[in-house]
């Protein structure tokens, strides 16, 4: 493989990513749950037998190209590659080995070529319910968030864990849609794995040999890339709302001849509320935010990620100790690209955004109805930051890639009617380019009985900064009959009830020309 001509690679490289495409569609069409089908809250990864990344499904939440690959490392702990066999199905939703949140099921297949084991296929997917308090930041510790898979086999040799999947489904609210996106995952993995085997039998390589060349080649153009900056040490702080005081994530960036670290010594101490972050996120959204603005076209592969490091103290926001509540770490977690973004705006001016107004905001439902339990998540999102090429877009979810839920999706789900929605015209940042606006959502609950809503929303008082002399977006508002609430606490919401929610403006980039 050291002599393969860089076209025959590409050509290789590409059909392993169509494979797990293929996969992504498979989870997608049989999966159950909206959070799959409509918002994209899922990745698919094919890896080989050393657990490093190859390929990932295009429509990937960005986090999870880092976290699925350790998921996989923590399996082989608990079921070494020696114990594996065909048929074997493992899983987890630990936080810490897993995406930084219970909500999130991963789930690893091992792909055998006879008796010989060359990789494995990995899924994860937001799941509609995990039980515990209905997910908010107002969580104090995990126990409170819901069920912990540890490391487990769902399916053992083709046999299917019965006590496992009743467990689960006794601990949920909505076990059909649950266990119907999980078997999603498992037909997607289960696909992804036959793919593969068919595509080494056509074309006779060694997958560990055309890993270890796509690797080593994003390796050596991710450090040709980091050789092209200047060698120093960049700063940067960013901050959002937080509860009695803001929460504040700080960066140190040093870059050397061909590696960067960043350090997150300063950040906030850990919370007893749901906005922690584990290290294994926050490692992702560091490696994910250099990626796109040092190589953005190189392949996403562990080759990519091995010049870049990331460290937190233990007890600071971005590394808590057990069991912190984490089950809303994108709140914190989604400031990491905008703080690494700023440190580096001096030298790649042309390369960075500014922040985004609201990476992510949700809301969730949970009641009865018609004598029928519901449980309903649905993602609106706030303006993207603009950069130096042009203006950031409307309600859009960066860095989390999740989309917005279409209205008829949601009045499908749940005893609800959306009265309004609509841009926020005017409410991303001023600047050279403007920053997205964000949107007016307004809807009413019908339930027959009183329902419990909680939401994961942020910047309501400090807005979302511009960069290089651009202003701020607008800050957002949740309302409850027209009078603002604290979104942070879940609340009881009687029926006829009008919720009204304002998602933020993304930052502009660059001072405005007259």
């Amino acid at each position: 493989m050291n002599d393969i001509d860089p076209i025959s690679l590409e050509i290789l490289w590409t059909r392993l990513v169509s494979l797990v495409d293929e996969a992504a569609a498979t989870l997608v069409r049989t999966s159950f749950s909206t959070i799959v089908r409509e918002s994209n809250d899922y990745a698919v990864v094919l890896l080989d037998r050393e657990c490093q990344l190859l390929a990932q499904s295009s429509q990937s939440i960005p986090s999870f190209i880092c976290t699925l690959p350790e998921t996989v490392r923590h399996f082989l702990k608990v079921f070494p590659r020696e114990k594996l066999r065909p048929g074997d199905v493992m899983i987890t939703n630990d936080p810490w080995l897993g995406t930084g949140h219970l909500p999130d099921i991963n789930v690893a297949v091992p792909i055998f070529r006879g008796e010989e084991l060359v990789g494995f296929s990995g899924t994860v997917a937001h799941a509609p319910d995990i039980g515990g308090r209905l997910r908010s930041p107002s969580t104090a510790e995990l126990f409170e968030e819901g069920l912990r898979i540890p490391p487990a086999k769902l399916v053992d040799g083709g046999v299917t864990n019965e006590t496992l999947v009743d467990v689960i489904r006794n601990n949920v609210r909505v076990p059909d849609q649950v266990m119907g996106d999980l078997w999603a995952q498992v037909a997607a993995n289960r696909m992804l794995s036959r793919r593969l085997l068919d595509t080494l039998d056509d074309t006779g390589c060694d997958l560990t040999a055309i890993g270890n060349e796509m690797q080593t080649r994003a390796e050596r153009a991710m450090r040709e890339a980091i050789r092209a900056l200047p060698n120093g040490t960049y700063e940067n702080e960013i901050s959002v709302d937080g509860f009695v005081e803001p929460v504040i994530i700080r960066c140190r960036i040093d870059v050397g001849d061909e590696a960067i670290s960043v350090d997150y010594a300063g950040s906030s101490l850990q919370l007893p509320k749901a906005i922690n972050v584990v290290p294994i996120y926050t490692f992702a959204y560091t490696a994910y935010s250099l990626k796109c603005v040092l190589a953005p076209t190189v392949p996403n592969n562990n080759g990519s990620f091995r010049p870049i490091s990331a460290s937190a103290p233990l007890g600071s926001i971005l590394n808590p100790r057990f069991p912190a509540a984490v089950s809303a770490r994108a709140m914190t977690g989604h400031l990491i690209p905008p703080a690494i973004m700023g440190a580096l705006s001096p030298v790649l001016p042309g390369k960075v955004r500014a922040a985004s107004g609201s990476p992510l905001w949700c809301v969730h439902l949970s009641g009865q109805h018609s004598g029928q339990r519901f449980t309903s998540t649905f993602f609106l999102n706030g303006g993207q930051g603009a950069g130096a090429n042009g203006p950031g877009l409307p309600t859009l979810s960066f860095p989390s890639n999740l989309s917005n839920t279409p209205i008829e999706v949601i009045e499908s789900q749940a005893p609800v009617r959306v009265l309004h929605r609509a841009l926020r015209r005017g409410t991303g940042g001023s600047g050279l380019h403007r920053g997205g606006d964000g949107q007016l959502f307004e809807l009413l609950l019908l339930a027959d009985s009183p329902v419990t809503v909680s939401f994961m929303a942020d910047r309501l008082k400090t807005p979302a900064p511009g960069l290089q002399g651009g202003g701020p977006g607008a800050t957002g508002r949740v309302l409850l009959d027209g009078a603002p609430i604290d979104p942070r606490e879940v609340l009881i919401v009687q029926p006829g009830a009008r919720l009204t929610l304002e998602t933020p403006g993304g930052g502009g980039f660059g001072a405005a020309r007259f």
